[in-house]
């Protein structure tokens, strides 16, 4: 039985006043993050297999289910997984906290960035401009060749996979190259994945590395839900933190220790988000 984390009331003042007195956000968020909208996190064997049952019985894990072999060996296993996942976020809705960050940052004279290890594109869904986010492993709403023939990547909103609940393989006709007609995949960049095409993910950093020259005053960073086994977001939070000398807030039940003067919340994005919001507006009060 989990115990419920008690938000220190010293804790919840200090990140309020960094956001009050921030002048930009910078948003990172791992799988953690989309837990309060009902996604599964993939954390450990256990909860991938919770998720993905049949996957348990061929004894395959997340790692091994997130790599690109299965396009070219068996595409109807690769489009069953890559597929439920893609019907499974176009179905989901943000939970709130994601609205708590958009407010936060309304009032910022530079507004927010978000960097994300997420593929599901929560955010774009819930409202944060798509030219002020980086994606770092590619997005599922967006396809790409699997050879790849060319280095083109398209919108994948129009594509519909069909999948078995029970077996989690997909049925044909499934994704194809707009191009060249051979198998399409998710523009993710996968494990041991040769064949990803990032100028997508390029160009948003590009972006991102323009609007960090620009800041000016205090940076605040909200961390929400990133993890130490694919440390990509963390890393970015605390070398920007570290750069602009800012507030760095991370939110994670499991893994929220960090740097020293980190603002370390023990609970999930929601709850803490929520906490910290009901604190900034009493200071604005």
């Amino acid at each position: 039985m989990s115990i419920e984390w008690d938000i220190p009331e010293e804790l919840l003042q200090q990140a309020a006043e960094a956001i009050v007195q921030a002048d930009a956000l910078l948003i990172g968020a791992g799988a953690g993050m989309g837990v309060d909208s009902g996604l599964p996190d993939f954390r450990g064997n256990k909860g991938f297999w919770n998720a993905y049952p049949p996957f348990q019985k061929r004894g395959l894990s997340f790692i091994d289910m997130a790599n690109p072999k299965w396009f070219y060996n068996e595409p109807e296993v690769a489009w069953g997984f890559y597929g439920h996942r893609l019907h499974l976020y176009r179905d989901t809705v943000p939970h709130e906290g994601f609205s708590v960050l958009r407010r936060f940052a309304k009032d910022m004279t530079h507004g927010a960035f978000v960097y994300t290890s997420n593929v599901d594109g929560q955010f774009q869904k819930a409202g944060f401009d798509d030219e002020q986010i980086v994606e770092c492993h590619g997005s599922i709403h967006h396809m790409q060749c699997a050879l790849p023939c060319a280095s083109h990547i398209w919108d994948g909103h129009s594509e519909v996979v069909e999948v078995d609940e029970e077996t989690f393989e997909a049925s044909p006709p499934m994704p194809a190259c707009r191009h060249c007609g051979y198998m399409a995949r998710p523009n993710i960049l996968m494990f041991g994945d040769g064949m990803w095409i990032a100028k997508r993910t390029t160009e948003q950093e590009r972006r991102y590395k323009k609007w960090l020259a620009s800041l000016t005053g205090h940076v605040v960073v909200i961390e929400c839900g990133a993890g130490t086994a694919i440390p990509s977001v963390r890393w970015a939070c605390e070398g920007v933190t570290k750069r602009a000398g800012g507030t760095l807030i991370r939110i994670n039940p499991r893994e929220a220790y960090g740097p020293a003067g980190i603002l370390s919340f023990e609970c999930g994005a929601l709850r803490a988000l929520s906490a910290i919001e009901e604190r900034v507006q009493e200071l604005r009060a």
